[in-house]
């Protein structure tokens, strides 16, 4: 009887650890170029960051961007409390790479951690946006200039993706991506600051 009790005990964890994960993504990554928030602070560029500085490849949140997500203000972080220092616009002084409007540019991802992929998704803040706010909604063009489907194949450890950027555009703006995870609820968020 006691060898059943000692049984039992151990057979709970190991079948309920599978449930309790089966609503995350087993995938990680972030945008290394054009350098996202989550790179310059991973690399040390831009200092008191939080957590995000040993994790860039975390900012993961719900799915369903725009309809659903994120809240607006925390887009940045994915949601996630514990990387809030990435919503934190610090007064428009974020690094920003140099782009020119019209033309075409390529963004890199480094995944830690693939996985099934429904598509990957760059909106673009709106004409007039200003930097000293956090994004919202609101302050992003509602369809994106580049989306990449990936129909639930799994993309490779480094994935680039090339499109072209508003044209018209001066000024600077915040390159939000959604890398979309096709078997969970749940999706990768980076922003990346660029200047037209």
């Amino acid at each position: 009887m006691r060898k059943r009790t000692i049984l039992t005990a151990l057979t709970i964890p190991a079948v309920s650890f599978p449930l309790m994960t089966a609503g995350t993504a087993g995938a990680h990554g972030w945008v290394t170029s054009p350098p996202s928030r989550a790179a310059y602070c991973a690399q040390g560029t831009v200092t008191n960051c939080g957590e995000i500085q040993w994790e860039p490849q975390s900012v993961e949140g719900p799915k369903g961007f725009p309809a659903r997500g994120p809240a607006d203000g925390r887009l940045c972080a994915g949601g996630n409390s514990r990387f809030a220092e990435l919503d934190d616009p610090r007064g428009g002084a974020w690094p920003s790479t140099a782009v020119t409007s019209g033309s075409s540019k390529t963004f890199t991802w480094k995944l830690t951690a693939r996985h099934a992929t429904t598509s990957f998704r760059y909106f673009v803040t709106k004409s007039g946006w200003s930097p000293s706010q956090p994004i919202t909604r609101a302050q992003l063009e509602s369809t994106p200039f580049l989306t990449v489907p990936y129909n639930g194949v799994q993309p490779a450890a480094t994935v680039s993706h090339t499109g072209t950027l508003p044209a018209g555009r001066s000024g600077k703006a915040v390159i939000f991506a959604v890398w979309d995870i096709a078997d969970t609820g749940n999706a990768f968020y980076q922003c990346t600051d660029v200047t037209f």
